[in-house]
């Protein structure tokens, strides 16, 4: 007379549903009264139960979570934190795959209100405004520069001056301004 399954569990260090399953699948086979002969089943479960596989378990994936819209990337509270030990954190300075999985999810959503504004006209490209406030300072400049030949023989005239002088005066005043401008530091943050 052998073992009961309970006390063959015990003796062999596992659960009684082990000794169930690894006698429902041929892995160990019972005396004809239904106990165990521990010794016959300790080689019939070494000979017939293949070793775990080294490197099937995937490894704890940890992930730096960034800030985003003032949230603190590292601490979350409620049902995130109970649902982040529950996967299997990567412990202290870890994250676990959940939180990874929100982090990603709110870029993909901010990424889409992007694309949308930019759909909808609200939103321009940044170089291609750059380019076109170039474009009108030059315009605005180089109307600027041609505005004493147009006036100044005219503004002469009225004045009773000399045309020339007029020109290169009006002249000089305008590149002074323009210089002034000029140094004007405009930033596109």
């Amino acid at each position: 007379m052998g073992l009961s399954i309970r006390a063959y569990a015990r003796h062999r260090g596992v659960t009684d549903t082990a000794v169930h399953k690894a006698i429902r699948s041929g892995r160990i086979n019972p005396l004809p009264d239904g106990t165990i002969d521990p010794d016959q089943a300790d080689a019939q479960w070494e000979r017939n139960t293949s070793a775990p596989k080294t490197g099937t378990q995937k490894p704890t994936i940890k992930v730096k979570v960034p800030e985003v819209d003032g949230d603190g990337g590292g601490e979350r509270s409620g049902a995130g934190a109970g649902a982040a030990t529950n996967s299997g954190s990567g412990g202290a300075g870890g994250t676990s795959l959940l939180q990874a999985r929100t982090v990603n999810e709110v870029v993909k959503a901010q990424t889409n209100k992007v694309r949308l504004a930019r759909l909808k006209g609200e939103l321009i490209d940044r170089p291609q405004a750059i380019a076109h406030v170039f474009k009108l300072a030059r315009s605005e400049r180089d109307a600027w520069l041609n505005w004493p030949a147009r006036v100044s023989a005219q503004m002469a005239a009225k004045l009773e001056l000399d045309a020339h002088t007029m020109h290169v005066a009006l002249e000089n005043a305008v590149r002074e301004h323009l210089q002034e401008l000029g140094n004007l530091q405009a930033s596109v943050d």
